[in-house]
């Protein structure tokens, strides 16, 4: 596929979304729950149709280069339609020929066309519920398409129309061999409308990319494979797609939970888009610190990757009696948040994901990255303090980068990523991008953006253990010690003293030069004094 090629497609697929959107606006719902509802799961629906398409095109290469292919394959036998689902790629929704786009497009001027859309979409839902579906905590199953029309109270039938007739313009067919940058460029695309709630709750919808490249390339330096990677406040998955893309998607499992159905549903998507279907069926939506869904041998499973962005702050104070139980005590070591008597909504629930994080990795290899605020790897007492000693007491942490302050749009929190390591015991890198980036414009917000080049200078410091002047350290886990557990690379930098070489004629007329400008100062200052006290008696007059 040609870079060409890919701008091409990259462009009709963003217009396809615009279009649907305009559907929506037209209909009364622009930004609206329903337009999300609606554009997400119709844009999902076209894509499972196409990728359906595809590869049953090169299962029955005769189906290939005719407009009339729906109509072909639904002449084949129920008995030999049936065997093709074995045949199909394990990750592709299987669909009979009256679910297909072109079949709707057909009877799409008949009476009740809304209900025959709904149907359609819950039909396949239901067909392709074992692949598809997202599950709660409690064992529930949330399928993949709800009704859509029903979020337009008249015209259902021409709101119908008009989505489908959306739909036909473009082919997905042709971009079924492209790669995760073009999926992750659309993925983001299609959400940057529903995103405004990023940082207040637990969907943290979308990590900027820069972020989520640079823990990944961080924490999968070299080939691995067979892997899980999780994610405990996934939102979209950002993260986990980013690392899932370093590893290799047919390299990995992904693990995820979120207390949000909303970002559960865009992770879906994600894992469709992203040749992980495999993996939806351990996509959690729950509540991660009081009910943590997977486990393994009567206790939290442990894994190899995890990667996260949770809440900083929230309002966790009905929870607190559950999470202080006594089998929460080894997960949660360093203790609860104290719930305050005003601002419940700043308890720092970062701080119970960071624990849930270190007791979730596997025992002498497991890795991490973690977004948290930068007072974290400074603070000089409570919880945070406790968390950082563990870390460092236990030789687990890889390092710190300290990331410019603005790099999310939506906080003007600055942040840091702690990676740990439980195989690290050797040295640690401490590293400040906080000089690093330019500052654009996002809305009404200042963001700060990072250039490739920055990307890539950051990861390669770390990954290479460098010491560069004013940017990066690499101490030993005694040297934090001595230093209070801090984790801040400025508190390392070597303070620099400059010596000038100068004769005693030079330093004498320098001691001269100032001694005649402080006796001028001195007079000013004595004019200065007689002046207001003059004004004074004249005032008291």
């Amino acid at each position: 596929m040609t870079t060409e090629n890919t701008q091409q497609f990259t462009e009709q697929t963003k217009l396809l979304i615009d279009e649907l959107k305009s559907v929506c606006s037209s209909y009364g719902l622009r930004n609206s729950t329903g337009e999300f509802e609606i554009i997400s799961q119709i844009f999902l629906y076209k894509f499972i149709n196409d990728k359906f398409a595809y590869e049953i095109k090169k299962l029955k290469p005769e189906l290939e280069g005719t407009d009339a292919w729906e109509d072909k394959l639904a002449q084949i036998p129920d008995e030999d339609y049936a065997v093709l689902q074995f045949q199909l790629n394990a990750s592709t929704a299987f669909l009979q020929p009256h679910q297909l786009l072109g079949y709707l497009f057909q009877r799409q001027n008949e009476p009740d066309f809304a209900k025959l859309l709904d149907d359609t979409l819950l039909d396949i839902a239901a067909d392709n519920n074992e692949l598809f579906a997202v599950k709660t905590e409690d064992g529930q199953k949330i399928q993949l398409f709800e009704r859509i029309t029903e979020n337009v109270k008249s015209k259902q039938d021409a709101f119908a129309k008009a989505l489908i007739n959306k739909l036909v313009i473009f082919n997905f067919e042709n971009i079924m061999e492209e790669g995760f940058d073009f999926f992750s460029t659309i993925f983001e695309y299609l959400i940057k409308d529903y995103n405004s709630n990023a940082g207040s709750s637990y969907a943290e919808y979308y990590t900027p990319h820069a972020v989520s490249k640079i823990m990944a390339n961080i924490l999968v330096p070299k080939p691995v494979s067979n892997v899980t990677i999780y994610d405990p406040s996934a939102g979209s998955g950002t993260l986990l797609m980013n690392l899932a893309h370093a590893i290799g998607p047919d390299k990995c499992t992904v693990y995820s939970q979120d207390i949000s159905q909303k970002s559960s549903n865009l992770l879906r998507l994600n894992l469709v888009l992203n040749q992980l279907v495999h993996s939806i069926e351990n996509v959690i939506q729950g509540n991660t610190m009081t009910d943590p869904y997977h486990r393994k041998d009567g206790d939290v499973r442990k894994f190899d990757y995890i990667v996260s962005n949770p809440p900083f702050k929230l309002d966790f104070s009905d929870d607190v009696d559950v999470l202080k139980k006594k089998e929460n005590k080894a997960r949660f070591f360093a203790g609860i948040p104290n719930v305050p008597k005003k601002k419940k909504e700043s308890m720092a629930i970062y701080t119970l994901f960071l624990q849930h994080i270190m007791y979730s990795l596997k025992v002498g290899k497991g890795k991490a990255a973690i977004v948290v605020p930068t007072g974290f790897i400074t603070a000089q007492s409570g919880i945070e303090k406790k968390i950082r000693q563990k870390i460092v007491d236990e030789k687990m942490l890889a390092g710190v980068v300290s990331m410019p302050s603005n790099i999310f749009a939506t906080t003007g929190t600055n942040v840091s990523i702690v990676f740990l390591d439980a195989a690290n015991k050797d040295e640690v890198v401490l590293l400040d991008a906080s000089n690093l980036g330019e500052t654009v414009k996002e809305g009404k917000n200042q963001k700060t953006v990072l250039t490739k080049d920055e990307e890539e200078h950051i990861i390669n410091t770390f990954t290479q253990k460098k010491v560069v002047e004013d940017f990066s350290v690499v101490v030993s886990y005694d040297e934090i010690k001595a230093k209070n557990y801090s984790l801040s690379a400025g508190q390392y930098f070597e303070v620099k003293i400059e010596y000038f070489d100068i004769t005693k004629n030079e330093f004498e007329n320098k001691i001269k030069a100032l001694e005649t400008d402080l006796m001028e100062l001195f007079e000013k200052s004595t004019d200065l004094e007689h002046e207001i006290k003059a004004n004074l008696k004249e005032l008291k007059l």
